[in-house]
Parts: structure tokens; sequence; C-alpha cells
């Protein structure tokens, strides 16, 4: 019964109080930012939460409107169910180490000036490579009709390989865009310190991404090919 449960949640559209905890997620990270930081005025961490609603709100509803049902099916039960027993720790964790620990180490760091306020260029260039990591993370949703939230291969579904957008340069973009985005926050917030939890999100999500890779490799139908194909996993030329 379980199955045919599960089958019967494709396509359909995530329920209105997917939508608000999903705004909840999204608006308590400016929020707690801009509380640890104890100043309204802090101009970078009001340009970090706009960028922060409009990746995750906004590429999200792209995401949806291009693949109707794909919100629903990345919450879907059945798929937590089959997913690999590693990744029920990863995938928690990875969500949250991109997230909350940065903000509070950012936000504590300009509230005792921890760090010294760095130029106005490189604050510019921290929020370019936050932008630029961002927008390939929600290219990568938006293109991906196979995007789910936790590493599980559902060729029940008809789950085939997407090779096309970001994925024509890197195996993984939705990752590779959050990585890069995490060494902008450091420059954009003027933040040495928020190195230590950057460095903690980076190491859970080169694991993950290693474990994900092979379990593709060796379930996922025509990967092997597309992996001769495109030979980096997170940044071209590199890795």
């Amino acid at each position: 019964m379980s199955e045919i449960r599960d089958d019967e949640g494709t396509g359909r559209p995530a329920s209105p109080l997917h939508w608000i905890r999903l705004a909840a997620v999204y608006l308590l990270i400016p929020a707690i930012l801009l509380l640890c930081g104890g100043e309204l005025g802090w101009w970078q961490a009001w340009l970090y939460s706009g960028l922060v609603i409009v990746a995750g709100l906004g590429g999200r509803i792209w995401a949806e409107w291009r693949h109707p049902g794909l919100m629903a099916e990345r919450q879907d039960v059945g798929n937590f169910r089959k997913a690999k027993s590693w990744d029920k720790v990863l995938a928690p964790l990875m969500a949250v180490s991109i997230g909350y620990p940065l903000v509070i180490a950012a936000g504590l760091d300009h509230r005792f000036h921890g760090s010294p306020e760095f130029p106005l260029w490189l604050n510019a260039a921290g929020f370019l490579l936050i932008t630029f990591g961002y927008g390939f993370a929600v290219w990568a949703l938006a293109e991906n009709r196979f995007f789910f939230s936790v590493v599980v291969v559902r060729t029940d579904r008809g789950h085939v390989v997407c090779d096309t957008g970001p994925y024509r340069y890197v195996r993984h973009p939705g990752y590779a865009g959050n990585i890069y985005a995490l060494f902008g926050i450091v420059l954009a917030l003027d933040s040495l310190w928020t190195l230590i939890p950057v460095a903690v999100a980076l190491v859970v999500s080169v694991i993950r991404t290693a474990l994900e890779d092979r379990t593709l490799l060796e379930e996922l139908p025509g990967y092997r090919d597309y992996a001769r194909r495109v030979r980096y996993r997170l940044v071209p030329g590199v890795y």
C-alpha cells in the first residue's frame, strides 16, 4: 500500500503549509543574522538577506513552475524511506551547515568586532560570488526534474540523468553553487570567523558529493557515460 501512495504523490502540487514552512525557514536566516549582529543599519546583512530570500523562495517557485509537483516530491515520504542510510544523516546536516551556523558566526563577529573591516571591493566581490553561487544552484534545481532532497534513485518514476543546463559543466551543480557562495559570505559580511563553519560545511558537502556520485554511478542508468563526458563533480578543472 505504501508504494501505491508514493506513486500517487508524483506530480501533485505542494500544499500551502509546505510553502509557509519554506518561507519561515528562509525568513529565519536574515532574522538570526540581524539579531546576532545587533545592528539594524548593517547594510551587508540586509543585502545578503535579500539574496537568500530571492534564491531560496524565488528559486523554488521557478522550479515548481518548470516542473509541477517537484516541491511536493522533494518532501515525499517514499523518497526518505528509500534514501541511503548515510544520507539520512548527511542531508539534514548539510542543509543546516550551509545556513544557520554561518549567519550566527557572521552576526556575532559583527557585533563583537572580531574581524577587521574589509574594503568595499572585497565586499562587492563577495556579493558577486554569492549571487553567482546561489544562481548556479537555483538553475540546477530548476533544470533537474529529479532534484530530490535526499540521495535516492527512483527508476520506478522514470528517473533519468540530467545533462542539460549547469549539468553540462559539473555533475553536482546544486552543491557546487552553494559551496561557491560559502566563501562569498566571508567576504560580503566582513567575517574571518565565519571560515570555521564554512570549513565544516565544505567537508560535509564534499563527503556527500562523493557518496552520491558513487551511488549514481552504480544505480542510475546512463550516469557512467555522463560522468565520462562531464569529468568534474564540483569545480571545473579541479574536482
